[in-house]
């Protein structure tokens, strides 16, 4: 800590960010960028590079939703996402958004020729089929959307177990991978369809990012409702383990009631962790990155990281 109260990493934390760099790129390659990544993390982690994080006993599967649009969802998955493969888990991303906004921020290519969810729904392709790696963060893989899951909702319709096709498909793909994974998240569309049944289908947890801002809880009493019934009808084990608050200002009044009243309705399923308005933030999916990448000193990719210590630990 500075004089100016500003956090500065130890040299030895410098260092270890450099070995974290070289051991997680593979090849004994070093980059100012996973340099600079790679420190960020140690910084937000309080140069606790001593503890590592733990790995789940199984590999836990989260779905981000929110109907209320604007909230930061696939912002949120994204970058919690780099944070936790940065943090040294193996993680997965599902974009099962026909806008494909999660894909853009993961870099990975989501024209009509590649394969994608879409042909994994829809044409049973295995998921292994279109699993990509994503070349900027370690050990962090994306399953890529196109435009035409635009359609998907209707093409489900007529199909058997048209609920359960994404679920058969993760089951399958997680019990034959060589390489276990920590974390799989899926990023689905702001609507209670098909596609999001599928998502709250195929996962345990929910995790759910609400802004600090005039009507916060908005739709969301509509998700758990919608969670509800997919307990009682097509997965027992689903619950809201995890809420996530995004677009905080701490120079408001908002920001501060927002956040106690969402703390007071969910209790200590909202992370201690509220993910600051950043303009870096918003800015780094244009640039095909997430922040931990385009900035990994900015607040939001700083908040992100404590937010997935805080999850991952939960």
């Amino acid at each position: 800590m500075t004089s100016s109260g500003t956090f500065r990493p130890s040299d030895a934390a410098i260092q270890a960010a450099a070995d974290v760099s070289r051991e997680t790129l593979g090849g004994g390659e070093d980059t100012p960028l996973a340099r600079a990544a790679a420190e960020a993390v140690l910084s937000a982690a309080g140069g606790r590079s001593s503890r590592p994080l733990p790995h789940p006993d199984k590999t836990r599967v989260l779905t981000v939703s929110n109907q209320k649009g604007g909230v930061g969802k696939t912002t949120s998955t994204v970058n919690l996402a780099a944070a936790l493969a940065f943090l040294g888990q193996r993680v997965l991303v599902i974009d099962l958004d026909p806008q494909g906004n999660a894909s853009t921020a993961l870099g990975i290519p989501h024209h009509e020729e590649i394969v994608s969810i879409y042909d994994v729904l829809l044409r049973d392709l295995p998921l292994s089929d279109a699993v990509v790696p994503v070349a900027s963060v370690p050990r962090l893989f994306g399953v890529p959307a196109t435009l035409d899951l635009s359609g998907a909702e209707i093409e489900l319709v007529p199909l058997v177990a048209r609920e359960t096709r994404l679920k058969r498909a993760l089951d399958t793909f997680l019990a034959q991978s060589t390489d276990r994974f920590d974390f799989v998240f899926i990023d689905c569309p702001p609507s209670l369809g098909l596609l999001t049944v599928n998502a709250l289908v195929a996962a345990e947890e929910v995790l759910i990012p609400i802004q600090c801002e005039y009507y916060a809880l908005e739709g969301v009493s509509q998700l758990v409702r919608t969670v509800e019934m997919i307990r009682s009808h097509l997965n027992p084990v689903l619950s809201i383990s995890t809420v996530l608050l995004t677009m905080h200002d701490a120079r408001t009044r908002l920001s501060s009631e927002v956040a106690a009243e969402v703390r007071a309705h969910f209790g200590d399923r909202v992370l201690p962790t509220a993910i600051p308005r950043s303009v870096r933030v918003s800015e780094a999916p244009s640039f095909q990155q997430t922040v931990l990448t385009y900035d990994p000193g900015s607040t939001g990719a700083v908040g992100y990281v404590q937010a997935a210590r805080e999850m991952a630990l939960q």
